[in-house]
């Protein structure tokens, strides 16, 4: 008796522990945002921002830095966009910033915050 306990004991912690882990494979529609500069203030969706003066070409320079990029929804969810797509201080997303894509990845949520992981994006509009 005391053996099945502890092996349903054991089981239990390793889900509990692993569930973080485990990530939904999902379709996310949205527009390639700086992340950070969004966050700071939501008029900051382009590619100039108001950072309080006006900067020019923020979102590019702050993305080839490798600043968090993030697609931001119509219904206004910011997912941090993480994996192949961010690799090399965002190359793969540079060219889309502004644009509104489709990317499908894991997603992540962690303490209020999502993350899709993915290796590929699909155009839908400049």
């Amino acid at each position: 008796m005391q053996k099945i306990f502890a092996g349903l004991t054991a089981a239990a912690f390793i889900v509990v522990l692993g569930a973080p882990a485990f990530a939904a494979v999902e379709t996310i529609k949205g527009q390639v945002v700086d992340e950070s500069c969004y966050i700071k203030d939501k008029v900051n969706t382009g590619k100039d921002h108001k950072m309080p003066q006006d900067v020019a070409d923020c979102a590019t320079a702050c993305a080839q830095k490798g600043r968090p990029m993030a697609l931001l929804t119509s219904d206004g969810k910011v997912y941090t966009i993480a994996g192949d797509l961010a690799a090399n201080n965002n190359a793969k997303l540079i060219a889309h910033i502004t644009h509104t894509v489709e990317v499908t990845g894991d997603v992540m949520a962690k303490d209020g915050k999502m993350t899709i992981a993915s290796t590929a994006l699909k155009m839908i509009s400049r």
